[in-house]
């Protein structure tokens, strides 16, 4: 019964994709790799139950489709990440499942009575393509799980240089997906087809709820993120010649100790005098255009001078921020939360996680350790 709902679950999801107003790239790979999905589960939900008797002209599309999921999962995460992929290097990825059809097509033009017989005998006659099949499926979902992984990472660096919130571009959700995959991939190779349809099922849900809870999958509620700092071209705010040869220059070449200094000491100023990091969406190309300078510049400053990122950066000042208003008497009346939304943070997780990573300890310890008090702490 539960392949029936991962059945109906994804077809349901990829329906929702491919009517998705103003839907993107990404969004109809997720559809098209949630549909096949469907047909996968199906198929093996036919062989499991011995119904492929009633539905025969299913038998065979389930044996190349795990070599599917990983260039899907790939090309996936390559779009989420905003790294750009041609049509033939797409296509490559492919080709090993293309390849098995191509061989597989001699069985599918067979009589039904002749597929049924090859299927209840152990698929006699084919059993040389059988073993290559299962031998290449294993090795291709674990290097498209490592090299997925591999683009996530560097995508939260890229970030980490652009913005001072991370927690709904992450894609740590795409992550754990991935971690379910690794467990599917894990049955696979303990040689369990029930254990292994039974996370497939699994992992359909998990693909329902994140859809549901992350912005911008299911719905139209998407998160703009900057242009990648080593290609958005010039930013900011230009007013004459002088301002656009300036900002090449920064763009395109290292700059010197002394100019370096001169931009940090307006930055900090900035900071000190503004507090523009109590603003929880604070880019870096915000600030940049505050400057008037390239943000190439004004991150070639933030990494050299304080040996940060962007978003270390940011989320430092906060906190910073945090302890001096702790102090005062008149906060003690809100709580621990309300002031570090005061700061610029934007969740509680995000808070706490930056406040231990720069000071040691949690907020809370934090407090006590300074003998402070607040109304209520987390």
């Amino acid at each position: 019964m539960i392949h029936i709902v991962g059945v109906v679950i994804s077809l349901f999801l990829s329906i929702l994709l491919f009517t998705k107003k103003g839907k993107s790239r990404a969004d109809l790979v997720l559809a098209f790799w949630l549909f096949l999905i469907s047909i996968h589960l199906l198929c093996y939900y036919l062989i499991a139950s011995d119904k492929f008797l009633e539905y025969p002209y299913f038998l065979g599309l389930e044996i190349p489709m795990p070599l599917l999921h990983g260039p899907f999962l790939y090309l996936y995460a390559t779009l989420l990440t905003g790294k750009k992929i041609g049509k033939l290097y797409c296509s490559f990825h492919f080709l090993p499942a293309v390849l098995a059809y191509i061989a597989l097509s001699k069985f599918f033009l067979l009589a039904t009575g002749e597929k049924i017989f090859i299927y209840e005998n152990n698929g006699i006659g084919y059993l040389g393509l059988l073993k290559i099949v299962h031998f290449a499926i294993l090795p291709s979902g674990i290097a498209y799980i490592i090299m997925s992984l591999y683009l996530i990472e560097g995508h939260r660096k890229n970030i980490s240089n652009l913005v001072s919130h991370l927690e709904k571009i992450n894609l740590n959700w795409l992550r754990n997906l991935m971690i379910g995959m690794s467990l599917i991939w894990l049955s696979i190779l303990l040689g369990n087809d029930i254990s292994t349809f039974t996370l497939v099922d699994l992992f359909i849900l998990s693909i329902g709820y994140f859809g549901i809870k992350q912005v911008g999958i299911f719905n139209n509620n998407v998160i703009t993120l900057p242009a990648n700092h080593l290609e958005m071209g010039l930013l900011g705010v230009i007013e004459d010649e002088s301002s656009i040869t300036t900002k090449v220059k920064y763009q395109k070449s290292t700059m010197g100790y002394t100019l370096l200094s001169e931009i940090h000491l307006q930055v900090t100023q900035l900071m000190q005098q503004e507090k523009l990091f109590k603003d929880p969406e604070l880019s870096l190309n915000e600030l940049a255009e505050r400057l008037n300078i390239h943000p190439n510049a004004l991150s070639q400053v933030i990494n050299t001078l304080e040996d940060k990122n962007f978003y270390d950066y940011v989320n430092g000042l906060r906190i910073e921020e945090f302890k001096l208003i702790s102090m005062r008497p008149g906060n003690h009346k809100f709580t621990l939360l309300a002031l570090a939304y005061e700061v610029g943070f934007n969740s509680k997780t995000s808070f706490n996680r930056n406040f231990k990573k720069k000071i040691g300890v949690s907020p809370t310890t934090y407090l006590k350790q300074q003998k402070l008090s607040l109304q209520a702490t987390i």
